[in-house]
């Protein structure tokens, strides 16, 4: 009983579909989307604060000032 388990199992084990590119390649390729985000981000940072005279706030190091 126990073989004839263990042999189905084995029989019924699915091939893995094939990737695109080899798996370091897929890594590399969600790296640089992930830096392109962090760049996209980091290009986006206090924009507010550089168009405080058009709203007539301040804020930053020379608020007071």
């Amino acid at each position: 009983m126990l073989t004839t388990l263990a042999s189905a199992i084995l029989a019924s084990e699915e091939e893995l579909a094939p990737l695109f590119a080899p798996a370091p390649v897929i890594g590399g390729i969600a790296a640089l989307v992930f830096l392109m985000l962090g760049l996209v981000t980091f290009a986006y940072r206090d924009v507010a604060n550089r168009h405080s005279q058009k709203t007539g706030t301040q804020s930053g190091h020379d608020a007071g000032h």
